[in-house]
């Protein structure tokens, strides 16, 4: 049974390492406060992990990084 439903064919990462490092990145700077939203930080303090982790993807994939695209 090695093609169940809901599984992946390949072995590949759907998240390349680098991505990983940019999200740890944004999440310490989520836990320190010092995490801004919006163009250029001008927004306000990110208030969720979520947001956080978004935000960490986003950067990752204008770095080029491999992360799926968004829905």
């Amino acid at each position: 049974m090695a093609n169940q439903r809901g599984r992946r064919k390949t072995g590949r990462r759907k998240y390349s390492p680098g991505a990983g490092t940019e999200v740890e990145r944004e999440m310490r700077r989520y836990k320190r406060g010092t995490a801004k939203s919006g163009r250029g930080g001008r927004g306000g303090k990110v208030k969720s992990r979520k947001q956080a982790i978004a935000i960490g993807l986003s950067k990752a994939r204008k770095k080029g990084r491999r992360v799926p695209k968004k829905k």
